[in-house]
């Protein structure tokens, strides 16, 4: 990739190659064979800085602030005024001492005799400097586009590799060993269950969570497999309503997108002196899936082990990323309680 002092001397060298192009076009010479501007080639100059003002205006502002910013209705308006300036500002120049309205055109360039020559020329040029428009228009877009993609994409690979760093809260992992410990010194029937759930969990985050999608029903049993374990961990404190409605089969969904709302809520939502109280409902229609989330707000204390887990700002730019348009996420809270209702389309 280019660094940035490379992309100004790309950008310097190209706008001095294009200004250029009028003079290297220009047959006219004097008696020495010095090129000479007569008032076309002044205004085929003027034309092509305008044309290259135009370009980075598009580029560094009207892209960024009215195309990307989806107000094309705006960005049109603002681009066709420019078109109308670059097309009939340039007539107005005239070289000094010049005679008359304008210069002849240069020989190779007069219009055929005959009563629409004249107009014929005209015409010419409007669609010469409407071609040359379109072309610098096109051209900047093109390349704000495609740097724009790039960016995405290295925002979207530093936040996945962020996000995979911190898989499985380590907070959440050793507690949960620590309860199968104390399972397996209890002798309870429930410890390989426990140890399956775990393994089931770990295997999902290796294996395939570096994936861009994964069949949706081993995202859902990431979920339960982990709602399991915090109900292993924490008993009779937790009053939990959790339910799964409609078909599983047949979608995909990106990996671990939805478990960081699930784990906020059992992360600051969990305290046995205070009222407990847990909900999560996901509804899987068609092509659709709508996840609710409801907590207490409960007093804790969180170490700063806990707070390394994937987040939901982490979780927010994913969907930014690879749901941009086809998603939903509320969040409210209140004195009393926290709630996300999130949607994806498939």
């Amino acid at each position: 990739m280019l660094t940035k002092k490379n992309q100004w001397l790309l950008h310097l060298i190209g706008s001095i190659v294009f200004l250029l192009i009028p003079i290297l076009n220009t047959e006219q010479r004097d008696g020495n064979g010095i090129f000479t501007f007569s008032g076309l080639a002044m205004q085929d100059m003027l034309r092509y800085i305008l044309l290259l003002g135009f370009f980075y205006l598009n580029y560094f502002l009207l892209i960024p602030a009215l195309y990307f910013g989806k107000q094309y209705i705006l960005y049109f308006v603002i681009v066709i005024g420019c078109m109308l300036l670059v097309a009939f500002l340039p007539q107005l120049v005239r070289p000094i001492g010049m005679p008359g309205p304008m210069g002849p055109p240069p020989q190779g360039m007069m219009p055929p005799p005959g009563p629409g020559g004249e107009r014929n020329f005209f015409f010419s040029r409007i669609d010469h400097n409407l071609f040359l428009f379109v072309a610098v228009a096109f051209f900047s877009l093109l390349i704000r586009v495609n740097n724009r993609w790039k960016r995405t994409e290295k925002e979207k690979l530093d936040t996945e590799l962020s996000y995979l760093k911190a898989q499985i809260n380590p907070h959440f992992l050793f507690n949960t060993l620590n309860s199968i410990y104390s399972l397996s010194i209890q002798k309870s029937d429930s410890t390989p269950e426990a140890v399956q759930k775990l393994s089931a969990m770990m295997r999902y985050v290796l294996t395939e969570a570096a994936n861009d999608t994964v069949p949706l029903k081993k995202e859902l049993d990431y979920i339960r497999n982990y709602i399991d374990l915090q109900k292993l961990r924490f008993g009779d404190e937790v009053k939990l309503n959790y339910s799964i409605w409609g078909k599983e089969e047949g979608k995909r969904i990106a990996p671990l997108i939805l478990i960081s709302f699930i784990e906020n809520a059992f992360k600051y939502g969990l305290n046995a002196a205070e009222d407990t109280n847990i909900k999560i409902v996901i509804n899987l229609y068609e092509s659709r899936l709508e996840m609710l989330v409801i907590n207490n707000k409960v007093t804790v204390q969180v170490s700063t082990e806990a707070r390394n887990g994937i987040g939901i700002s982490n979780t927010r730019n994913r969907l930014g990323l690879l749901y941009p348009s086809a998603h939903e996420l509320k969040i409210t809270e209140d004195e009393h309680q926290f709630s996300v209702n999130l949607s994806i389309d498939f």
